[in-house]
């Protein structure tokens, strides 16, 4: 476990991080990463399916991949852990969607510090490779094909949810998009804050270093190039239908998305 991840309020990636040697000799390609994320997915995969798959096991598993990435030349830059830590009870973190990364290392820099499940299309809890995984983490499924039932589902769920003390990770947009595209963050999120006085807290983040694949959108190319960031907002009370504060929570996105946008 890597407790210097969230030991304060920010972390980036040392300098000097060891990268494995083989992925220099392999021209930097995305066989190296590609291996060793497989790897991680088929440990934790193992360990689930025996039913011994708990918290420490999921932020190990994240911790792993999370690693990888730096391993294999990536950057990493956190900011605002401490909005997190000094907060009381449960919260609502709503972010952007960008690649398979922030749902692989979430895990490992929010679960240290709040117990925390996801909100996952259901196609990710009958995936071969990861149902194992997510139904051990108890999230709320929806099947992105009927909005009136989601919706129904994350009201009802999430408030069962955040009633026993889970946090509970968003992701509003309807799928992975390297451009953000404010009209597709829908506001289930502001509304189920709405209903049950759960703070909100943004995540504005940049994770193309992890592009989406061809053959597999899990498997895509890597380019380290890009720096990942990943930037926790203040807690946000939701008051009334939650309009005003949705819009804030996508100013947040957009503002740091443009602040990182000629980042190296």
């Amino acid at each position: 476990m890597r407790q210097e991840i969230t030991a304060g309020n920010e972390y980036i990636t040392p300098k000097d991080f060891p990268h494995i040697l083989i992925d220099r000799l392999t021209f930097k390609s995305r066989f190296i990463f590609t291996c060793l994320f497989i790897q991680s997915v088929f440990k934790a995969r193992g360990i689930a399916r025996k039913g011994n798959y708990g918290t420490r096991e999921w932020i190990d598993s994240s911790h792993d991949i999370f690693t990888d990435v730096e391993r294999c030349g990536g950057r990493i830059h956190i900011t605002g852990l401490d909005h997190i830590r000094k907060s009381t009870g449960p919260l609502l973190f709503l972010s952007n969607h960008m690649s398979t990364l922030e749902t692989m290392i979430f895990p490992g820099i929010i679960q240290p510090l709040k117990n925390v499940t996801f909100v996952v299309k259901d196609a990710l809890v009958n995936h071969w490779a990861f149902k194992d995984v997510m139904r051990s983490r108890n999230p709320i499924v929806l099947s992105r094909s009927n909005a009136r039932e989601d919706f129904r589902i994350v009201m009802e769920q999430g408030q069962e949810r955040l009633q026993n003390g889970i946090s509970i990770i968003i992701f509003p947009q309807s799928t992975r998009r390297v451009e953000f595209c404010a009209p597709e963050f829908n506001s289930l999120g502001t509304k189920l804050a709405a209903k049950t006085g759960v703070k909100v807290i943004p995540i504005a983040i940049k994770t193309d270093f992890w592009g989406l694949g061809k053959l597999s959108s899990y498997l895509g190319p890597i380019d380290r190039s890009k720096q990942v960031h990943i930037a926790f907002g203040e807690p946000m009370s939701v008051t009334g239908s939650g309009k005003e504060e949705h819009l804030k929570i996508i100013e947040f996105i957009q503002t740091h998305l443009e602040t990182w946008k000629d980042k190296k």
